[in-house]
């Protein structure tokens, strides 16, 4: 196993609500076993989350 990660950006093209979605989407394939953690940044308008993950 290895960790990866997954990221996903809301801003100016894609709304902060469509970018959750599509971060809760991912998450749920993954799976809560192989889930490590979600974390989230902010600028002014423009938002990353990333999905960290163990990879088999």
């Amino acid at each position: 196993m290895r960790v990866a990660y997954q990221f996903f950006k809301a801003g100016s093209f894609t709304t902060w609500d469509a970018m959750f979605a599509e971060v809760a989407a991912f998450a749920s394939r993954i799976g809560r076993e192989d889930l490590i953690c979600i974390s989230q940044s902010e600028d002014k308008d423009l938002a990353v989350v990333t999905v960290w993950y163990w990879e088999r």
